[in-house]
């Protein structure tokens, strides 16, 4: 018994002082990388520490179970042993799992370090031994695996298993130990330290093994004979692709007017021959280049794969197509049901749309009579109400568009919305000024307008500006702010067929001495001898004003052709000079002085009599008063 306490006790003491001689390790704030290797080099420490404890407690068992065969005839003293037993396994259990909790939180923090032979991994490494860490001993076996790979004489069966005090060294022969597998390397993978080194060994070999065969003489010769044939496959492709393309230009250049007629749309020359030639020839062109390139590619695949450095470069060529290709697929599926959603709403869209365009067509022919609702409204209120209705689409369409919720997308909408609300203040204001002026019906298209000091006919009028084009035939813009902001004068406005008329009126003056009845017998039979002025309302004469020199009196007749202004008004003023003439009627517009006596009239000699002559100067002599 004496023995068995001595032996725990001794045991535990090791135990302890092996834990209070660690050197106390400062915590390194630079990173979390530094914590994370002190967390995993103390779990290793305790690791340690809880296999030399139950090395303890497997010769304390040994000794509790040669005591207990003792005292076999002693059931006190039996009792009292398997007492000790039972809590020596439970202890035991307990470090078990306690062992088995640290390494798996070992393993989610140590990455391990790879055994490697040619860039090919054979097995990585966790634990450390003795002063070399894991890294370090990593890279150490890879060197003396490439010793192994080096000789040419290797033999698998030449790796032997030499056991040691801690676990089992793989040996080379007898001269060369390529690695040591400890207890602790055991334990991480929950194995047994022989078996452990067995897997090790049987890899080594296989793979040393297998890199041989692979870089071979013979294999490097069939390598590069494989390669020799991809290029030359390559070659040949590529000759014969510029072979076809360059008979396919031949021929289309040779058939031109027999395929190349163009393309339209109704009545719409969209593209020529001559351009669809080009087009046609710069997409075989743009199809030479990709088949090119994608051969190349596939070339490059298969000589890749052929060697071992290289080998590995295949899979990455191949994610580099596979991937993209792969994500595109995926969201392409993933966007089907949006999709059918967007189909649905544009169908949705496009049917409430043709029935407003109906509506609107027949308010527009007057079949359909709304209250209030001029027939003139009717394609100005489609309009916007078509604009409406698809900026409503959009805005439920919008949230099923791929990428619409990413912050990219959304900070590029926003960008745009800032540019158009800063830079489109001047064509908003036009915008609102053309519905302004749709609704105030000031006038329409084909009406002889004055807006500001611009008269002539509406050509055009929209959204943002109005189109005039004047008597002389120049084509002057409008913004339709300056329309809504200026005075406008609608000359048209009065010429339907229940109305009076435009009043088209011109001044004359005339001097004192002739009586005003016959002035206005002369105008009115001027007015009745012009074209398009309307006979009933009759023509009437305004006297304006008596002035010092003269009368002024207005003539105003009604026309029904505001856009012949001026071919009434010269039509007019001739007949007014025709008729006065024809009356004797002189016309002292704006101011004439003669002396009457001596002088002839102003009247055209064609309506003076044959017999006219000039008044002679009459000259008065006054006798003095003394005769």
């Amino acid at each position: 018994m004496k023995a068995y306490r001595i032996i725990w006790f001794c045991g535990w003491m090791v135990v302890q002082v092996g834990v209070l001689a660690q050197p106390r390790r400062q915590r390194d704030t630079a990173g979390v990388d530094t914590v994370r290797h002190d967390t995993a080099h103390t779990a290793e420490k305790l690791l340690l520490e809880q296999q030399k404890r139950a090395e303890v407690d497997s010769a304390l068992r040994a000794q509790l179970q040669t005591e207990m065969k003792r005292s076999s005839g002693n059931q006190e003293r039996t009792r009292e042993l398997q007492g000790q037993l039972s809590r020596l396994l439970a202890e035991d259990s307990s470090r078990r799992a306690d062992q088995l909790r640290r390494i798996a939180e070992l393993k989610k923090n140590t990455p391990g370090f790879p055994v490697v032979l040619n860039e090919d991994t054979i097995f990585r490494l966790y634990t450390k031994m003795g002063s070399f860490g894991a890294e370090e001993r990593a890279e150490a076996v890879s060197r003396r695996v490439t010793r192994l790979y080096k000789d040419y004489a290797f033999s698998p069966d030449s790796l032997r298993l030499l056991p040691t005090e801690d676990g089992f060294d793989i040996a080379y022969r007898s001269d060369l130990i390529v690695m040591s597998v400890s207890k602790l390397d055991a334990l991480w993978f929950d194995t047994s330290v022989d078996s452990l080194a067995a897997d090790y060994r049987a890899r080594i070999g296989a793979e040393v093994l297998k890199e041989k065969k692979a870089n071979s003489w013979n294999n490097w010769v069939r390598r590069i004979a494989w390669m020799a044939v991809v290029l030359m496959g390559l070659a040949i492709f590529v000759a014969g692709l510029r072979w076809l393309f360059r008979r396919t230009t031949y021929y289309v250049r040779r058939n031109r007017e027999k395929f190349a007629h163009g393309l339209r749309f109704r009545k719409y020359q969209l593209i020529t021959p001559l351009k669809l030639e080009q087009l046609v020839l710069q997409a075989c062109s743009a199809l030479r280049f990709v088949l090119v390139l994608l051969a190349g590619y596939i070339a490059l695949l298969l000589i890749s794969g052929l060697f071992t450095a290289t080998e590995k470069w295949t899979d990455t060529l191949l994610s580099w197509i596979l991937t993209p290709a792969r994500k595109a697929l995926h969201g392409f599926v993933h966007f089907l049901p949006d999709l059918f959603t967007i189909i649905v709403i544009w169908f949705i869209f496009r049917f409430v749309v043709k029935g407003v365009k109906y509506l609107a067509g027949e308010i527009g022919k007057g079949t359909l009579v709304i209250s209030g609702f001029h027939r003139d409204w009717a394609q100005p209120t489609f309009n916007i109400v078509k604009f409406l209705l698809y900026a409503f689409m959009v805005v439920l369409i919008f949230p099923y568009l791929p990428g619409s919720a990413s912050p990219a997308f959304k900070g590029v909408s926003v960008f745009l919305g800032v540019l158009i609300s800063l830079g489109s203040s001047s064509a908003i204001n036009n915008i609102v000024a053309g519905l302004v002026i749709t609704y105030m019906r000031p006038f329409k298209v084909g009406d002889r307008v004055q807006i500001g000091e611009v008269t002539g006919d509406v050509l055009e009028k929209n959204m943002l500006v109005t189109r005039i084009r004047t008597i002389k035939n120049e084509d002057v813009t409008v913004p339709n702010s300056m329309v809504l902001s200026a005075s406008s004068v609608n000359f048209s406005a009065n010429i339907r067929p229940e109305d009076a008329g435009l009043i088209l009126h011109t001044t004359v003056t005339i001097g004192y001495d002739t009586p005003w009845k016959k002035i206005h017998a002369a105008l009115l039979e001027a007015a009745g001898r012009t074209d398009r002025v309307e006979k009933s309302p009759e023509p009437f004469v305004l006297q304006t004003g008596l002035d010092d020199f003269y009368v002024s009196y207005q003539l105003n007749v009604y026309s029904k052709e505001p856009n012949r202004q001026a071919t009434i008004y010269s039509q007019l003023h001739q007949h007014i000079q025709d008729a006065c003439n024809e009356a004797g009627i002189e016309i002292m517009s704006p101011h004439y002085q003669s002396m009457r006596d001596g002088n002839a009239t102003t009247i055209p000699g064609d309506y003076l009599p044959k017999d006219y002559e000039a008044p002679p100067f009459i000259v008065r002599r006054q006798k003095d008063a003394e005769e």
